[in-house]
């Protein structure tokens, strides 16, 4: 059965994964909720304002009461800056599983935060919540993902052939998962 905690606080070496504020407006925005190649590698719309990025901060805080929702800003911790999300954007508690999401500002991409946050997130999934199974999928197009998902130690299930139409041109969703087992068994 699982346990629902809501979001905590998980701090790693160079980050800490909290709630979002408000006061986290003009990182979000400027750091990767602006960016339209970012926001189309998370398969979400980018954002032309700050109103906007407000509006979306109100549906995430909002949803905090929660005890089944899990959604964290990634701060740098030297800078203070959002540059980046993580969330169990689907939990299953029947099932006992969860599905990692995450998106990370370009600028922050490719040195290793996005592997910190996804794997204290995995463990938070496992040693809080007590799920039985991660699961995380990405796009057969964004290398920089995969590089994530193979660091944390994900196990390739499939492919979902012409999932995303994108460019003009269909690309796969590359699905992945870890059992609670082999979580204990790399520890």
């Amino acid at each position: 059965m699982l346990t629902h905690t809501g979001t905590q606080t998980i701090e790693t070496e160079r980050l800490i994964l909290r709630k979002f504020e408000y006061t986290d407006c003009d990182a979000v925005f400027r750091n990767w909720a602006s960016d339209e190649h970012v926001q189309t590698m998370y398969s979400e719309p980018a954002y032309r304002t700050i109103e906007e990025v407000n509006g979306l901060l109100e549906k995430y805080i909002g949803n905090y009461e929660r005890e089944d929702y899990y959604r964290w800003a990634v701060i740098d911790r030297e800078s203070g800056e959002c540059i980046g999300q993580i969330a169990y954007f689907l939990v299953d508690s029947k099932n006992h599983f969860a599905e990692i999401e995450y998106c990370i500002g370009a600028d922050f991409q490719c040195r290793g935060y996005c592997t910190e946050a996804a794997k204290a997130v995995i463990a938070f999934g496992f040693d809080k919540m007590n799920l039985h199974k991660v699961q995380i999928c990405t796009k057969t197009v964004n290398a920089p993902s995969k590089r994530v998902i193979e660091k944390c130690g994900f196990t390739y299930e499939g492919t979902l052939r012409d999932y995303f139409f994108m460019d003009g041109q269909y690309v796969g969703r590359l699905y992945f998962s870890m059992l609670r087992d082999e979580y204990e068994n790399r520890r």
